[in-house]
C-alpha cells in the first residue's frame, strides 16, 4: 500500500482516540444530543406518514375515493346541524381538521397540498436535526387534519400514538430558533419524563390487554398462530412460524416479561436502570419489525425509548466537533439561567406537566379496569391515549379473494379472474412482501374484512364498485387488475372466502408459500347497476349521472331487480353510520 495510506490511517486513529478521550474526560449527562436524534427519528416517521397519504389517500378518501371526504364532512355537518360550508367552534373542537374549511371541489387539491407540505417540512427536520415550535406545530396540525377525516383507514392505534408523540415534541424545542444546540432552551425534563411515561403506558397497556384477553396468552400458545395469522406477514414470518413449540412458548413468556416487568425500569431514578429499560424495548421492537409488516408502529414505539439515553450514551453517533459544542451550550445555558425567558419556559413546562398529569387520569383508570379498552382516545385532540395490541389472536387465517368476469350472464362455466393485492396473501406462490415502515392501508383493512361480514364494511362494497368502473386511482392501490389491459371492464365481481396456511418445511420445491382451501362465498356477484342505489345513499356518488337506456326490469312485486337486490343485502341497521 502507498505510504499516504498509513498516514491517513494514523490520523483517523488519532481522531478516534481524541474523541474517546474527550468523552472519557467530559461529563455528558444532558440531553442535547438526545433531542437531535429524537427529532430526526420523529421526522422520519412523519415522512412515512405523509408519503403514505400522498400516494394512497386520493384513492382512499379523495373526492371520488372509496370513502370520500366530502360525504364524511356532509355527515358531520348533519350531525352538528350545520349548513353547507358552516363551521362552529363546537364542531371544530370535536373533529379538529382543516377540511372544515375546504370546498368540496378542492378536496383532492387540499389533500395533496397537506400531504406534500407535511412531507417537505418533515424532510427538512430530518436533514437539519432541529426544529422550533412553529414547525412541530405545523407537522402535528397537518397530520391531525388527515387522521380526523381518514375514517376506517386511519382508525388504528399508531395514528393516535404519532399524534401524542408529535404533540409532546412541540414543547421539546425552542419557540423560534432552529439551532441544533439552542443554549436558551435545554431539553425539557417534563418532555423527557413525558416520553418515558408514554413508553410505559404503551408497553403496560399491551401486556395487560393480553393477560386479560385471549386464553392463549396465559397458556403460552399464542405464538403458535401469530406469525401465520398476523395482518401482513413478511418473508421471515414463514421461518418464525415453523420454529419449535418450545421456542414459541419462550417467545410468549418473553413477551410478558418485556411488556409487564421491564417497563417499570423506565420510571426508576437510576440512570443505568432507565438505559437498560430503553435497550430492552428497542430490541423488542426490532424483533417485531423483523417478524412482520406492522406499518410504522414499532418504529414509532422506539422513539420514546430514545429519551432513556443521555448525551454520553449517544455520543458515538456524533462527530468530535459536535461533541465539543455540547459543554459550550451547557455553560451558556447556565449563564442565562436567570434570564426572563428561562423563567417563562420553566412556568410553561410546569403547566404542560400538570396538563399531561390531568389527561392521564382516565388512562390510568382504564389500565386498572378489568374492562380495559385498547387504542382509545378520551378527547378529540388525542393528546394522551391508551394503547394495546393483539389482545386476541386469530387461530385460522382466512382471506377475501376478489374475482371478476366480463360475461353478461354468469353460469357454472363462467371464467372468473382474480384481483391481486400488493401485500395481502392471494396467489399461493407469491413471496410475502417486506414494506415496513411503509404501509398499504387497503391491504391492512382487507385482513379485518376477512373475519367480518361485507355488510359491516361499506368501504368494501364501494371498492368493488370502483374496480367495476376501472377507477385508475383505485387500480394503483392493488398489484394486478386482470382487466386493466382489456378493452372490456368486468360486468360482475364476486368475493370468495378462502382458508390459508403456510406450507410445511420440505415442500419448498413446489414454489408455494401458502396452501389455500375454498370455504364459502363471501359476497355474491354484483354489477354496477346493483350497487348504484347503495352508493347514492352513502354519498359515494356525489353527482350520479342520469340513467339512460331501458328501464330496470320489474319483478313480481313491482320493484325493480336493483331494488330487490338492494333491500335483500343492504337494508340492515348495522350499515348506518353512527
Amino acid at each position: 500500500l502507498p505510504p499516504h495510506y498509513f498516514i491517513q490511517s494514523n490520523l483517523r486513529m488519532s481522531k478516534k482516540d481524541d474523541k474517546q478521550d474527550f468523552i472519557n474526560r467530559t461529563e455528558l449527562r444532558g440531553f442535547w444530543l438526545t433531542r437531535i436524534v429524537f427529532l430526526r427519528s420523529l421526522a422520519f416517521i412523519y415522512c412515512i406518514g405523509f408519503a403514505v397519504s400522498l400516494f394512497q389517500n386520493k384513492a382512499l378518501i379523495g373526492s371520488n375515493g372509496i370513502l370520500p371526504i366530502p360525504a364524511y364532512m356532509e355527515r358531520l355537518r348533519n350531525h352538528f346541524n350545520l349548513k353547507a360550508k358552516e363551521v362552529t367552534t363546537r364542531s371544530f373542537m370535536a373533529v379538529p381538521t382543516l377540511f372544515w374549511f375546504v370546498v368540496e371541489k378542492h378536496t383532492d387539491t387540499a389533500l395533496a397540498l397537506i400531504s406534500t407540505s407535511g412531507l417537505a417540512v418533515s424532510v427538512a427536520v430530518l436533514l437539519q436535526g432541529s426544529a422550533n415550535m412553529v414547525i412541530m406545530s405545523v407537522l402535528w396540525m397537518l397530520y391531525h387534519s388527515i387522521v380526523n377525516v381518514g375514517q376506517r383507514w386511519y382508525s388504528f392505534g399508531w395514528e393516535s400514538q404519532l399524534l401524542e408523540t408529535g404533540f409532546l415534541a412541540i414543547w421539546l424545542v425552542p419557540v423560534l430558533s432552529v439551532q441544533s444546540l439552542p443554549f436558551n432552551t435545554p431539553t425539557s425534563r417534563i418532555c423527557i419524563y413525558g416520553y418515558r411515561w408514554l413508553l410505559f403506558r404503551i408497553m403496560i397497556g399491551a401486556g395487560l390487554i393480553k393477560i386479560r384477553g385471549d386464553k392463549c396468552w396465559r397458556d403460552l400458545t399464542c405464538m403458535n398462530y401469530h406469525y401465520e395469522t398476523q395482518p401482513v406477514p413478511n418473508p421471515i414470518s414463514w421461518f418464525m412460524h415453523h420454529a419449535p413449540q418450545e421456542w414459541h412458548m419462550f417467545e410468549t413468556m418473553s413477551n410478558h416479561v418485556v411488556e409487564l416487568v421491564m417497563p417499570w425500569l423506565l420510571l426508576l431514578p437510576w440512570r443505568s436502570a432507565v438505559a437498560m429499560g430503553g435497550v430492552v424495548q428497542i430490541l423488542f421492537q426490532t424483533v417485531i419489525i423483523v417478524s412482520g409488516n406492522f406499518s410504522f408502529l414499532n418504529w414509532l414505539t422506539m422513539l420514546p425509548a430514545i429519551f432513556c439515553f443521555d448525551d454520553e450514551h449517544l455520543s458515538p453517533l456524533f462527530s468530535l466537533k459536535t461533541l465539543k459544542c455540547v459543554p459550550v451550550a451547557e455553560k451558556l445555558a447556565d449563564r442565562n439561567h436567570h434570564r426572563p425567558v428561562r423563567y417563562q419556559r420553566a412556568v410553561l413546562n410546569c403547566m404542560i406537566g400538570m396538563f399531561l398529569a390531568f389527561l392521564s387520569i382516565p388512562v390510568v383508570q382504564n389500565l386498572l379496569s378489568p374492562n380495559q379498552q385498547m387504542n382509545t382516545s378520551f378527547e378529540s385532540f388525542r393528546l394522551v391515549n391508551t394503547y394495546g395490541a393483539f389482545g386476541s389472536i386469530t387461530k385460522d387465517r382466512t382471506e377475501v379473494i376478489l374475482e371478476g368476469t366480463t360475461d353478461e350472464q354468469f353460469t357454472a362455466n363462467t371464467r372468473w379472474k382474480e384481483f391481486e393485492f400488493k401485500c395481502k396473501p392471494g396467489r399461493v406462490t407469491r413471496t410475502p412482501c417486506l414494506i415496513s415502515p411503509y404501509h398499504y392501508r387497503l391491504d391492512w383493512l382487507m385482513w379485518f374484512a376477512a373475519f367480518q361480514h361485507y355488510q359491516q364494511n361499506p368501504w368494501f362494497i364501494n371498492l368493488v364498485a370502483k374496480l367495476l368502473e376501472g377507477d385508475e386511482d383505485v387500480r394503483n392501490l392493488i398489484a394486478h387488475d386482470p382487466f386493466q389491459n382489456s378493452s372490456t371492464l368486468p360486468k360482475y365481481i364476486r368475493a370468495q372466502h378462502y382458508g390459508y396456511q403456510y406450507t410445511v418445511p420440505g415442500s419448498e420445491g413446489s414454489g408455494a408459500v401458502w396452501t389455500r382451501k375454498y370455504l364459502k362465498p363471501y359476497m355474491p356477484p354484483v354489477s354496477l347497476t346493483q350497487l348504484k342505489e347503495f352508493r347514492e345513499e352513502r354519498g359515494f356518488l356525489r353527482n350520479p349521472p342520469e340513467k339512460k337506456g331501458k328501464k330496470a326490469k320489474k319483478g313480481k312485486s313491482g320493484a325493480s331487480e336493483v331494488q330487490q337486490w338492494y333491500y335483500l343485502f343492504f337494508s340492515y341497521e348495522d350499515l348506518r353510520y353512527p
